[in-house]
Formats: structure tokens, sequence, C-alpha cells
């Protein structure tokens, strides 16, 4: 685990840096933390706006270019990503889905009114096959989140053994007669979602017995083991996770946990239209995932000393009003640098954490929340946090190696405290240590010097993703205006690297 020491100074948001602000960041390359697993960096997609039509479904006939139906810009943009696993169908839409209505000729499939969000009408053209198909061509693992609220014991049963058996069985059988023989490999299998909200109104005890019922149900078949997840709390809920720690615990592989970046519920403000002040504010409002992470992992330590059980924060990320004239139910917002900002001092966080953190979800892949690719007909772009992502998926199923970072800090309306600086490390299979470092400060750049322990470096290969203007964010009609690009503004000499970091910028180092 990173150990960070923060040089605390006096503040408010509109506190005034040095010109050009000094951090300090001590590598501790001759250390070893845990392995960050590749899952950190997972993905999710639900049946929301057009995250599934349009985004990453247009179908075979589309004039759109698509392979066997899957948008080939957004299937090429997400190869590259390195996407490790995949959460879908949901979300709340998960607890009013029927799988069956979603499988054989899409001809002949039922539509149904997506009630949860915007009261849009599919045509469960993508299904099963179509969402499990799109994960093995991405060489990505399926997580599948099923019907609790709304549906029966038998009805998940059956989808898991209509997933996974490769015995003769009636759900096997339908299986082949759809045009899949062989069955597919399906690990994650979460039992329900937000079972105390959308997924049923539960409270912790109730669901607690239901999640033992269903986990008996859901069977390995063949080699095919399930790693069963417990619908788990919503942000600052710690109840929720101890009772489900108590009367669960040797029934479930993990829990979930959901966190967003939202200020007031019932006003969330622009994603693009913002001040200073709201910056640091949603930053210090991201930031505090950590404590949280902290109590939720505090309450399963005393419950599960072994480390069986691990915590998964399946949904997280920035929330904001919907772009205006766009429907609200399909939560269609824009990406600035701010958002990139939340998502690589997030994953910074999470690193801390995967003794018992295992996987995280960012909402959503496309043209939902804080997307990693938006899409308008024929037209797509790569957002700010895409871009982090996968600057960042360097650190995937690499050690973590700790790091002391002593820097300003600023004091959020409201009190949360924003360091100026964020930083991580890892070192891959290979040997090769990758560092990443986040200048918070909205206005002024940092001299950063890298002090490096237990790694000779004769040199460095960086790359940088920075613009003029926090609020600055990729169009269709200017897609490359927030783009990652060659970084140079370092220097190494004896076991030190000196950094020129400009206001709101990422670097990612590669030491040579």
């Amino acid at each position: 685990m990173k150990k960070i020491a923060l040089i605390v100074s006096s503040a408010i948001c509109a506190l005034t840096l040095s010109a050009q602000s000094k951090s300090t960041v001590t590598v501790h390359a001759d250390k070893s933390g845990d392995v960050i697993p590749a899952d950190i960096y997972g993905q999710f997609s639900e049946h929301l706006g057009s995250c599934i039509y349009g985004g990453l479904w247009v179908g075979e006939d589309s004039s759109i270019p698509n392979i066997n139906g899957y948008r080939k810009d957004v299937f090429d943009a997400l190869k590259v990503l390195k996407v490790p696993v995949m959460r879908w169908p949901g979300g709340c839409f998960a607890d009013d889905y029927h799988w069956k209505d979603g499988i054989g000729p899409r001809k002949d499939r039922p539509s149904m009114s997506n009630n949860n969000w915007g009261g849009t009408v599919e045509d469960n053209s993508f299904g099963t096959h179509e969402f499990l198909n799109l994960c093995e061509m991405l060489g990505c693992e399926p997580y599948i989140s099923g019907n609790v609220g709304s549906g029966t014991v038998e009805e998940f049963a059956k989808w898991v053994e209509y997933m996974t058996s490769d015995a003769d069985t009636p759900m096997a059988r339908l299986r082949a007669e759809n045009g899949r023989e062989k069955p597919w490999k399906v690990k994650y299998i979460g039992i329900g979602n937000e079972a105390w909200g959308c997924g049923g109104g539960m409270k912790a005890p109730y669901y607690s017995d239901v999640y033992r019922r269903y986990a008996t149900y859901l069977r390995d078949y063949g080699d095919n083991h399930l790693f069963k997840i417990a619908s788990g709390a919503s942000d600052y809920d710690y109840n929720w996770t101890k009772v489900l720690m108590e009367n669960c615990r040797n029934r479930m592989n993990g829990i979930s946990l959901h966190y967003y970046s939202v200020l007031d519920w019932g006003s969330k403000g622009s994603a693009t239209d913002f001040d200073t002040e709201s910056y640091y504010e949603i930053l210090g409002k991201s930031l505090e995932i950590e404590e949280v992470l902290r109590k939720h992992i505090e309450i399963m330590d005393a419950l599960d000393k072994d480390n069986k059980v691990a915590l998964l924060l399946d949904e997280w990320g920035t929330w904001f009003e919907v772009e205006p004239g766009t429907n609200p139910g399909h939560l269609f917002q824009q990406n600035t640098m701010r958002d990139a900002m939340v998502a690589s001092t997030s994953l910074d966080i999470f690193h801390k954490y995967t003794r018992r953190l295992k996987m995280a979800n960012i909402a959503q892949v496309v043209n939902v929340l804080q997307a990693m690719i938006l899409t308008k007909g024929e037209k797509m772009l790569l957002t700010p946090t895409y871009h982090v992502f996968r600057m960042y998926n360097v650190h995937q199923n690499a050690t973590a190696i700790p790091v002391d970072v002593s820097c300003e800090t600023l004091t959020a309306k409201g009190g949360r405290k924003v360091p100026t600086l964020s930083a991580t490390a890892s070192r891959d299979k290979d040997g090769k240590v990758h560092l990443s470092l986040s200048n918070v400060s909205a206005d002024k750049g940092q001299t950063v010097t890298l002090k490096l322990d237990g790694v000779d470096a004769k040199g460095a290969v960086g790359e940088i993703l920075h613009s003029d203007r926090i609020q600055d964010y990729n169009t269709f009609e200017n897609p490359d205006k927030v783009s990652p690009k060659a970084y140079t503004d370092f220097k190494v000499k004896g076991g030190t690297i000196t950094l020129k970091m400009p206001a709101a910028s990422i670097v990612t180092l590669e030491l040579k």
C-alpha cells in the first residue's frame, strides 16, 4: 500500500499557489505492493440511452461500418483500451430484464419498454449471444447482472445453464438451436443490482436471505466456476456491508459497492459549464472514495480475516446534468479535463486497496455518464477519460510500487481536502517501471522531483494529457482537442527525475 504524506496549506479553493509549485514524489522501487488486477479497469454497459443501441451495436444491416453488427470504430477503440471485464445488462435495467426475450431469431424477439431510462422501446436485438460474443471478440471477461427484483430463481438458474452448460440439458440444447453449440465461459455473476433501491427496495436482512436462496441454485457447469457477487451498498451505507458480511460471507465470492461523484442529486450541475470552485468540489468528492473504501474494507476485514470475499466497485464515476436538448433518461453527458482528473486520481486510489478491491467498473462505456466513447450517427470520438484509461493500462496486472507524495493541498468548498498532486507507480511482468502523475491544480504548473529508490533509470519515455482549460472537451467537429501527446519536459540525473507539469495535466512515464 502506498504511503502518502501531504503538506497541508491554510486554504480555501481560491488559494493562490506559487507561480510554479514544487512537489516531491519518492518512488520505493526496492519495495513492492499488491498486484493491480486488470479488472480495476473494468467497464459497464447498460441498456440505457444509446450505450448499447447506436453505441456498441448497430446491427449487420447498418450503413455504419460494423463487425457482425458491432460498431467497428467503437470495437477497435475498445481493443486498444484492453478492456479486461464488462458488466451487462445493468444497472437498474438488469432487474427488469428477462433474458429469454433476447435470444433466438432477432425478428421474433419481443420489444420492451425501458421503464427505468426514458421509456425507450428496445427490440431486444442485443441479447445474451450478442453480449457474450462481443466479450469473446474483445478478449474480456463478461460480468452478468441477473434479474432478482422482478425475476425468479428458476429464470436466473436457467440463464446460467443456457450460458455455461456443456451437458445434454434443455437449456444447452436451446442454446445450440440458437447457433451456439459450445458454452461460453462466464465467471462473474451479480445476484441483483442495488437491491436497496431500483433492484427491489429491500432491507439488508431481507436481501441477505434472498441472496442465499439465489446463490444456492446458481450452479457450476463443467469447468465453468461462478464468482458470485452480492448486491452491495451505496457509498456510505456501511451497515449494508456489515449485515451482508455477517449473513452471507461464506456463500459469496464478492460484494459490490457503488460510488458516484455527485454533490447534489437534485441539482447535479453542468458537465461543461463550471468554475474553478466547482472543479475542486467535484475533485474533493471523488477523492472521498478513499475513505469510503477504507471503511467498507475495515468491516470486511473484521468479519473475513482470510480475505476470501472481494470488494467490487462495479459502478463509479462522475454524474452531471444531461446535455441540453437530450432525453433526461438517457444520461448523455460531455466529458472534460475535469473528468479525466477524476479518473486518474481515482485509479491512483484504487491501486492502493487491491488486497481487497478486485474490480472497478466505470459508468459507462459509451454515451452514458463518464463514458469512454461518444457517438452520433456515423461519428465517434474518444473522451479525455478514455485517454486516461489507455495511458494507465500499463498498470494492469503489474505490481504496485509504494510512493510517498509531498505537495500542497487545497481545501474545497465544504471542507474536503484536495492534494495538488496525485501519483501511482508499478512494475510490469517484464520489469518495466511505469509512473503516472496528475497535477490537479486548475491554474498552476508544478515542478515535480521524482526520487527513485531501488531503480537505476538512465532515461524515460513520457506521454501527457493536457488542454488549455479544465472545461475543454472533444466534440464531433473537433474530436482531438483533448488528446495525449509525447512528453519530454523532464530531466533524468543521478536517480532523480525533475518534471515540469502544466496545470491540470496527467503524465505517464516509462523508465528506461
